[in-house]
C-alpha cells in the first residue's frame, strides 16, 4: 500500500510511539482504515477530504482580483503577487513610516522583498528582524507578516506601545521569505515545504532554507539527500534567499538586536539552541522574554504555547535561521510554531487567521518591549 507521507517528511521518522500525519490517496483510503484496525494501530481522520480543503485555499477568486488595495483583507491567505502589490502600495501610501526595498534574487529571479517600518527619528536605532514563509506552506506565517504590518501602521497614532514601538525601533519585516516555494504551493502543490533550485544529479527540487544556514551545517536534523525535505542543501548559503538575507544580516548585526522568524504548526515559542541541548550565555533574558510572550498571547483567547529551547522543546536540528542568528551577534533570536497542533496542520482555515494574529501579536509586542528593557 503506497501512503503519501505528510509530516514527518519520510518512513524513516516513523517509529513505535510516535504520532504520524499521513495524506492518503482516495482510492486507498478504503482499504487502508481495515489494515490500521487489524494491525492495532490507533487513529483519527482528521480531515476526511483533504483535496476539497486545498480546493477551498487556492481555488480561483475573482472578488480578490477586484479588490482595492486600500480596502486590504488581512483575513485570507494572499498570492505571492498580491502580497508584492500591497508592499508596494504600503511604500506609496505610508512614505512616513515604510520603506520598500530588496535584499537581493530568488533562484528563480523573484525580488526578495523586505518592508522597513519605523519613524525616521533619530539617524542610529536599535532594529527587530521578522520573517515568515521560509517553509512555503506555512501560509499563516506569512499571514501573520502582513497582519503586524498593517496594525503596526493602523495603530501607531492610538496605541502608546506601538508609537513607542516605532518611534524607539526600525523593523525589517520580510513577508515571504521563500518567494519561489510559496508561489509553488499556489500553483503546483500546496504541501511544498523547500526552495525551488534545481540539482544537477536527481530531479528533486529545492533546499529546505531553515537547514541551509552556516552553523552545524547539515548535523543532526538534517538530511544530504536531495529528495528529503530537510535537505541541508550542497553547502551552506548555497541558496540565494539564504545567502541574501543572511549578508544583509551581517552588514547589519550591531543594529539588529532580535530576530523572529514563524512558521506553522505546533504552538511553540523557541529559542537558540535547535542543534544541541545546551543553555545560551543570557538565558535568563531570553527565557524571561519567552514566559511573558506567552502569557500575553494566552491571555487573548486562553490558547496556550510551550516555550523552551527548541532542541529539547521540539527536536535537534541543525542549520537553522534562528541558531545562526544568535551564534551571529544577535542578543534575542526566536522561532514561532503558530496554530494549530496539528488538526488542520498546514491547512490552518482562514477564519483562524484573525484569532492567530491577534494572539501573536500581543507576544511580538511583548517581546519587543522587553528588549527595549535592560535585561541583566
Amino acid at each position: 500500500l503506497q501512503v503519501d507521507l505528510w509530516q514527518p517528511s519520510s518512513p524513516s521518522h516513523i517509529v513505535e510511539g510516535t504520532v504520524t500525519d499521513l495524506r492518503v490517496p482516495q482510492n486507498t483510503s478504503r482499504s487502508l482504515l481495515p489494515f490500521l484496525q487489524r494491525a492495532n494501530i490507533q487513529y483519527t481522520i482528521l480531515i476526511s477530504d483533504l483535496q476539497k480543503a486545498v480546493e477551498n485555499q487556492t481555488g480561483v477568486r475573482p472578488y480578490r482580483n477586484r479588490r482595492s488595495l486600500s480596502g486590504y483583507n488581512y483575513e485570507v491567505y494572499h498570492s505571492l503577487e498580491e502580497i508584492q502589490s500591497w508592499m508596494h502600495h504600503l511604500n506609496k501610501t505610508h512614505p512616513d513610516l515604510v520603506h520598500m526595498f530588496s535584499v537581493g534574487e530568488s533562484y528563480e529571479g523573484r525580488p526578495l522583498f523586505v518592508l522597513k517600518l519605523g519613524r525616521r527619528s533619530r539617524p542610529y536605532k536599535k532594529a527587530v528582524w521578522i520573517d515568515c514563509g521560509i517553509h512555503a506552506r506555512e501560509w499563516i506565517g506569512p499571514a501573520f507578516c502582513q497582519w503586524f504590518v498593517g496594525e503596526a501602521l493602523q495603530t501607531y497614532q492610538t496605541d502608546p506601545a506601538m508609537r513607542k514601538m516605532l518611534t524607539q525601533l526600525y523593523f525589517y519585516v520580510m513577508p515571504v521569505f521563500n518567494v519561489d516555494g510559496y508561489h509553488f504551493s499556489w500553483t503546483h502543490d500546496r504541501f511544498w515545504r523547500k526552495t525551488r533550485s534545481k540539482n544537477t544529479r536527481f530531479r528533486c527540487h529545492g533546499v529546505d532554507a531553515n537547514r541551509n544556514w552556516k552553523v552545524k551545517w547539515c548535523d543532526e536534523g538534517a538530511s544530504f539527500h536531495p529528495c528529503d525535505d530537510t535537505y541541508c542543501g550542497p553547502f551552506p548559503e548555497s541558496e540565494p534567499e539564504v545567502k541574501a538575507v543572511a549578508h544583509f544580516l551581517r552588514k547589519h548585526r550591531k543594529q539588529v538586536k532580535a530576530y523572529l522568524s514563524f512558521h506553522a504548526y505546533a504552538q511553540l515559542l523557541l529559542y537558540p539552541y535547535s542543534y544541541k541541548y545546551a543553555a545560551i550565555p543570557n538565558f535568563s533574558c531570553v527565557e524571561s522574554a519567552a514566559s511573558n510572550a506567552v502569557n500575553a498571547l494566552h491571555s487573548a483567547y486562553g490558547v496556550r504555547y510551550r516555550y523552551g529551547p527548541a532542541s529539547s522543546t521540539l527536536y535537534v536540528s541543525s542549520g537553522s535561521s534562528m541558531d545562526w542568528a544568535y551564534k551571529n551577534g544577535i542578543p534575542y533570536a526566536f522561532a514561532f510554531e503558530l496554530r494549530d497542533t496539528g488538526h488542520f496542520g498546514f491547512l490552518l482555515p482562514e477564519a483562524l487567521i484573525k484569532p492567530t494574529c491577534t494572539e501573536t501579536m500581543l507576544a511580538v509586542k511583548n517581546i519587543t518591549l522587553h528588549l527595549l528593557k535592560k535585561c541583566h
